[in-house]
C-alpha cells in the first residue's frame, strides 16, 4: 500500500479515534461527577456510563490494531499478540452492543404506554435489576470472548513478505474454514440484541402512534412532554440501529478482506468505517439527553468565554 494512502488512512482513523474519545469521555466523566455528588446514580446514567467505557475501550483496540497492521505488521505472524487484541476486541465489540440493546430497552419500558400486566410490571422492576442485568451483559461478553479466542490456534494467521514496488510488505492469510465460521458465528450472536433493538423501536412506534391518536381524539396539542420523550427515545434507538447496520457491514469488510488480495486496504477501510459508529452515536445520546446536552452547553460557553478573553 503506498506511503501516502497509509498515512491518510492512519491520519483518519486517529481524526475518528479522538472524536469519539472525547464524546464519550464527556458522557463518563459527566455521569460520575454528577454520581459523586449526589451520592447515588439513575439508572440512565449508569446504562450511558457503561456504553461510554465499553466504547472507549473498543475505539482504542480498533486504533491499536489499525496501527499494528500498518507500523508493525510482523506482530500479525504472532498468534499469541493478535489473539490476545482480538479477545479484547471482541469483548468490547459484544460489551458495546448489549450496553446499546440495554438502553433501547431502557428507553421502551420508561417511556411507552402499554397497559399489559407483563409490560407494567417489566417498567416496574427495571431500575432494581438494570446492575444485574449489565453485569449479566459483562459475563455473557466474557464467556464469547473465551470461546472466540480458544477456537483459534497460534497459527491462524499465516503472513508472508512480498514485493510492493519498492517496498517490502506484508501479505496476511487465515485458516479460512476455523475462521469463517467462528466469525459468522459471532455475527449471529450480535443478531440477537439487534433484534431486540428493532423490537423496542417498532414498539415505540406503535405507542407513540397511540398516544398522538388519543392527543388528536381529545383536541389537544401533540407536542406534550410525552410525545417529546417518544420522539427523543426514538432518535436515540434509530441512530443506533443505522450506526450498527454501518458498523457489521464494516466489520463484515474487515472479515472478508482476509480471503482478498490487498488484506490491508480492506482492512484499514473497514475499520475506519467501524469508528464511526461508537464515535458519532455518542454526540446524538448527548443532544437527547438533557443532563449531557446542558453539561455540553456549559462547556462551550466557558470556551467560548476563555477564547474571547485571551483576545482581549
Amino acid at each position: 500500500m503506498p506511503d501516502k494512502l497509509e498515512s491518510t488512512l492512519m491520519l483518519i482513523a486517529a481524526g475518528e479515534f479522538s472524536v469519539g474519545i472525547l464524546g464519550n469521555a464527556f458522557i463518563g466523566l459527566v455521569n460520575c461527577m454528577d454520581w459523586v455528588k449526589n451520592k447515588k446514580i439513575f439508572s440512565i446514567d449508569l446504562i450511558l456510563t457503561s456504553l461510554a467505557i465499553s466504547r472507549i475501550c473498543l475505539l482504542s483496540i480498533i486504533l491499536l490494531d489499525c496501527f499494528i497492521l500498518v507500523l508493525y505488521p510482523d506482530v500479525y505472524t504472532a498468534g499469541k499478540q493478535m489473539r490476545i487484541v482480538d479477545f479484547f476486541w471482541t469483548l468490547t465489540n459484544h460489551l458495546s452492543v448489549w450496553f446499546a440493546t440495554c438502553l433501547s430497552i431502557f428507553y421502551f419500558l420508561k417511556i411507552a404506554k402499554f397497559s399489559h400486566p407483563r409490560f407494567l410490571w417489566m417498567k416496574w422492576k427495571i431500575d432494581r435489576v438494570i446492575l444485574r442485568i449489565l453485569l449479566g451483559c459483562v459475563a455473557l461478553s466474557v464467556f464469547i470472548s473465551l470461546l472466540f479466542a480458544g477456537n483459534l490456534n497460534d497459527d491462524f494467521r499465516h503472513c508472508v513478505k512480498k514485493k510492493w514496488k519498492t517496498n517490502l510488505t506484508w501479505r496476511c492469510r487465515i485458516n479460512k474454514t476455523q475462521y469463517s465460521s467462528t466469525k459468522i458465528f459471532l455475527n449471529l450472536l450480535t443478531l440477537f440484541p439487534f433484534s431486540v433493538s428493532l423490537i423496542s423501536f417498532l414498539l415505540l412506534i406503535f405507542s407513540l402512534w397511540r398516544h398522538i391518536r388519543q392527543m388528536q381524539l381529545s383536541a389537544t396539542g401533540c407536542r406534550d412532554p410525552s410525545t417529546e420523550a417518544h420522539v427523543g427515545a426514538l432518535k436515540a434507538v434509530i441512530s443506533f440501529l443505522l450506526l450498527f447496520a454501518a458498523y457489521h457491514l464494516a466489520f463484515l469488510i474487515a472479515t472478508s478482506s482476509y480471503f482478498m488480495p490487498e488484506t490491508e486496504l480492506a482492512v484499514i477501510f473497514g475499520e475506519l468505517v467501524a469508528l464511526i459508529c461508537p464515535s458519532s452515536h455518542s454526540f446524538i445520546l448527548i443532544l437527547g439527553n438533557k443532563k449531557l446536552r446542558q453539561a455540553s452547553l456549559r462547556v462551550l460557553w466557558k470556551v467560548e468565554y476563555i477564547l474571547k478573553r485571551r483576545k482581549f
